[in-house]
């Protein structure tokens, strides 16, 4: 299959909430998405970036995407936060998403993240059977925790002095 990967422009946004949006419902969340176009824009494009995007595109169409940022671990130094790897279904299976795995583990080589970070659904035996055979540990024994904006802000609220 002949595909290409390059980085993600501003004009590209609209394909990648697509994708966003088709990971949501994959992983049985489709209302969960409220990031907008212009949003993805703001904070992938302007000065202070928030993210990068490598996108995978076949015959001018984006048919999937990698996107990642910076953070910190007091571990182990720089690190790389792989936010969301997807690729359309009806391309799944051809090679694309171990091409944006794989160039994702190169931009971190390259500009010195000590390691890349990111959380898989524990029902999906294809993606963890994948990044275990690339080297990667998958921890049973953590948790991810989050706490959404209202409940942040509820909180707030309580604990003002």
């Amino acid at each position: 299959m002949s595909y290409k990967l390059r980085n993600a422009s501003p004009e590209d946004m609209n394909s990648v909430l697509d994708l966003i949006r088709e990971l949501a419902e994959f992983e049985n969340q489709p209302d969960a998405v409220e990031v907008t176009v212009n949003d993805l824009i703001n904070d992938g494009f302007k000065e202070k970036r928030s993210f990068s995007v490598i996108v995978a595109e076949k015959n001018n169409e984006i048919v999937g995407m990698a996107l990642f940022y910076p953070r910190y671990s007091t571990w182990k130094g720089r690190s790389l936060h792989l936010e969301d790897l997807i690729v359309k279904k009806e391309f799944r299976g051809k090679g694309i998403g171990t091409a944006l795995y794989t160039a994702v583990l190169k931009y971190a080589d390259q500009n010195g993240y000590k390691r890349v970070a990111w959380e898989v659904l524990d029902w999906n035996k294809v993606a963890i059977d994948f990044y275990l055979s690339t080297g990667a540990r998958v921890f049973d024994d953590w948790r991810v925790a989050q706490i959404e904006e209202k409940a942040m802000k509820d909180y707030l609220k309580k604990t003002k002095s």
